[in-house]
């Protein structure tokens, strides 16, 4: 067998195929984790529009994956929407989408793996193997540190295999909960005549996050096969697929709750109960041990995906060095990987220290993660008509689709805001600025330094991960 060649990155030069390139994607989207978990918070406040917010999540989303793949067509790089975005707007932009990347990924990771230890911690108590959470991150954080540091073609592989499966068992509790109902019409989901736009805008947030890393492809730009090709395709597909996924399983979890003692906004397991209510407690038992298995895959994406921004900013001299170092052997980016497990556990357990639940881990961090995802979602789509512009590329239908997907996320945004939320939600966006603020003063030490470094290590990897529409 002949030994994978290293590329410009160092990194294991196209090993992964479309499928593995994909499963980046669909696992760091984790769809097992929306109907187990999210659905019930989105319901909370969207009622029977949730499935809606769905439906207009995706559109947004779709937009904005056209947006990035502006640049996904035309160049293959690690550094993901950090690169896009320095690319069409400039280092500094480029600087603030990258540092809001790094929180948005390793955020979802934490919070990933805090529904992860909530569907585990159950699980081993039916056991009578009561383990206290702190443990649980701690194995769960080193298993998903090892996987990463050890081989990119065994992680997406774990990736694709354990989401699909998940999937399916969850969509087969679907099917039998319509068999029960007799049909799968349920006319309180479809009048729209009563819907309460201040719910739906406010359930936009966590539906939102229900696809946050549908774009995290992106970040096998040298490890992926035929990357001009592959990487689109898995950006747009994995945003369709989790989109249409996520709306049929709310959908049927609205319908399927309807008549039982519990609501579906009270429910901490809603598949449980659901597999309990058509008399198959099993399934219910199973689709916990998928969710367990899916939110850690999802955990694994994050850090993957974290780790190659910290990398890539790391050989721009943004960040220290030593983080830009791939592995010798495994042809990983072993410190950037590291530093990105540790912070994944080091934060739920300072805030466990505090005494905060762990569905509340969950839901504090996936709401501030998801304030990162939305400013750069908005950064990418309005760099890439400046970048097509600037490559004689532009179009009325580009432009379009630009104000489109940025108009799309502006009721998400607003929501965060206005109305003020409960606490302590209302300060969420205070520590994001703060987040925001110090990385701002991190960068501004930086250029006080000459920056012909940093502009020299951009610039290179620029004519690296470009890449002619003729080739």
């Amino acid at each position: 067998m002949s030994t994978p060649s290293k590329g410009h990155y160092g990194l294991r030069a196209t090993c992964l195929s479309f499928p593995e390139t994909l499963s980046q994607s669909v696992a760091n989207i984790s769809p097992t984790l929306t109907p187990v978990v999210i659905v019930p918070l989105v319901f909370a406040s969207a009622g029977p529009a949730t499935w809606l917010a769905y439906l207009f999540a995706t559109i947004g989303l779709v937009l904005v994956g056209t947006n990035i793949n502006q640049f996904a067509k035309r160049s293959a790089t690690p550094g993901s929407l950090y690169s896009y975005v320095t690319r069409g707007l400039g280092i500094n932009v480029g600087f603030v989408t990258g540092w809001c990347l790094i929180l948005a990924y390793l955020l979802t990771a934490s919070s990933v793996l805090s529904a992860s230890v909530n569907y585990a911690g159950l699980l081993l108590d039916t056991l009578q193997w009561h383990t206290p959470p702190l443990v649980l991150f701690a194995i769960g954080s080193g298993l998903a540190w090892w996987t990463a540091y050890r081989d990119v073609n065994l992680s997406t592989r774990v990736m694709l295999i354990l989401e699909v499966a998940s999937m399916l068992l969850i969509l087969v509790v679907g099917v039998l909960i319509v068999d029960k109902h007799g049909s799968a019409l349920d006319t309180s989901q479809l009048d729209v005549s009563h819907l309460d736009l201040h719910g739906l805008k406010a359930g936009l947030i966590l539906a939102f996050f229900s696809y946050v890393g549908f774009e995290s492809a992106t970040t096998l730009g040298e490890e992926a096969r035929n990357p001009l090709r592959t990487i689109p395709r898995s950006v747009i597909l994995s945003a369709i697929i989790s989109g249409l996924f996520f709306m049929v399983t709310a959908y049927i979890a609205v319908l399927g709750f309807k008549g039982l003692p519990v609501a579906l906004g009270d429910s901490t397991a809603p598949f449980n109960d659901l597999s309990a209510s058509i008399g198959q407690p099993m399934l219910g038992v199973l689709i916990s041990i998928g969710a367990v298995i899916s939110l850690f895959a999802c955990t694994l994406a994050s850090i993957s995906a974290g780790a190659r921004i910290i990398f890539t900013m790391g050989r721009h001299g943004i960040l220290h060095p030593q983080l830009a170092k791939a592995h010798l052997t495994n042809d990983t980016p072993h410190h950037a990987v590291s530093i990105a497990a540790l912070l994944v556990f080091l934060v739920p357990a300072a805030l466990l220290h505090e005494g905060i639940s762990v569905l509340d881990i969950f839901n504090d961090l996936s709401t501030i993660a998801t304030y990162g995802f939305l400013v750069v979602y908005v950064a990418v789509s309005l760099a890439a008509p400046v970048y097509l512009k600037r490559i004689g590329k532009l179009t009325l239908s580009s432009m379009c689709i630009s104000a489109l997907a940025i108009a799309c996320m502006i009721p998400p945004m607003i929501a965060t805001v206005w109305p003020r939320p409960a606490a302590p939600l209302d300060v969420f966006p205070l520590y994001f600025v703060l987040y925001l603020l110090v990385g701002i003063g991190w960068y501004g030490w930086v250029r006080t330094r000459p920056m012909s470094t940093v502009l020299a290590g951009v610039t290179r990897d620029q004519s690296a991960d470009y890449r002619s529409e003729l080739h």
